[in-house]
């Protein structure tokens, strides 16, 4: 690929990103057949116009679900069902729930059956739409600030509440997640209430679309390790899948 113009190569290092995720600098530039340093130069830009967050060795693309609540809740709807419909197997009776906002965990909340016998306490109040008037829940809606791109409560008051909780296991909201960089979100104060979800919880729980694997996010959450179940799509190839187990004991396909 020698002599290739300057934006030929930053159309194809965006593709890669876009097929992969994750590039790194020295396996482009052997594949361009140019330097590493003009491949930096290139992520470097990429990540200047919003595509990427450069990380050591190479780059991750951002997530693309940087996007309204209500779009979200309306795409891939069959598919967050049935990964909702996996992560719901793992629930079990007395339990208490801690149930983070966005369109997979409201899935997730209509997923969990009738008399499950169950505090779920969240911060969605779509979630707790899907489980009002059901037998065997007790629900638990954490008050605060709603923020319009998470459909959830945030800030100060809905920070103080989940810190006064001891759940049992918590399904977290992940907008990125990457076996090195672990789970991220766009907004900082529903990263901080994300990181006290965990630091509530006996064990932590994402189910995650498969656009979001191997992506980046601005404000980091936890890492990848202090996730107990991954809940995949059944498209993740297997070898994402054996990358993704090296950092999670229970990664678990969603089968539709």
């Amino acid at each position: 690929m020698d002599g290739l113009l300057p934006e030929e190569r930053e159309r194809l290092i965006l593709e890669r990103l876009r097929a992969q995720g994750r590039v790194l600098a020295s396996e482009l530039a052997a594949e361009l057949q140019t330097s590493e340093h003009t491949v930096r130069r290139h992520l470097r830009e990429l990540a200047d116009q919003g595509h990427c967050k450069r990380v050591y060795g190479g780059a991750l693309l951002i997530s693309p679900s940087d996007k309204s609540a209500s779009v979200r809740m309306r795409e891939a709807v069959d598919r967050k069902a049935c990964l909702a419909v996996a992560a719901a197997s793992i629930v079990r009776a007395r339990q208490i729930i801690l149930l983070d906002a966005g369109s997979t965990n409201v899935a997730i909340a209509a997923a969990l059956p009738d008399n499950a016998n169950l505090t779920v306490v969240t911060n969605s109040p779509e979630a707790c739409a899907r489980l009002l008037n059901r037998p065997g829940f007790d629900i638990i809606l954490i008050g605060g600030r709603i923020a319009q791109q998470a459909a959830g409560s945030t800030g100060a008051t809905a920070l103080l509440q989940i810190q006064q909780i001891k759940a049992d296991l918590c399904f977290l909201g992940a907008c990125a997640f990457d076996p090195e960089e672990g789970v991220a979100a766009f907004d900082a104060e529903d990263a901080e209430l994300k990181r006290a979800m965990v630091k509530a919880s006996g064990q932590v729980a994402i189910a995650v679309t498969s656009e979001k694997l191997m992506t980046a996010a601005p404000f980091s959450v936890a890492p990848a390790r202090a996730v107990d179940y991954l809940f995949v799509e059944a498209d993740v190839t297997a070898e994402r899948r054996a990358l993704l187990e090296t950092v999670c004991d229970n990664v678990m396909v969603a089968r539709s």
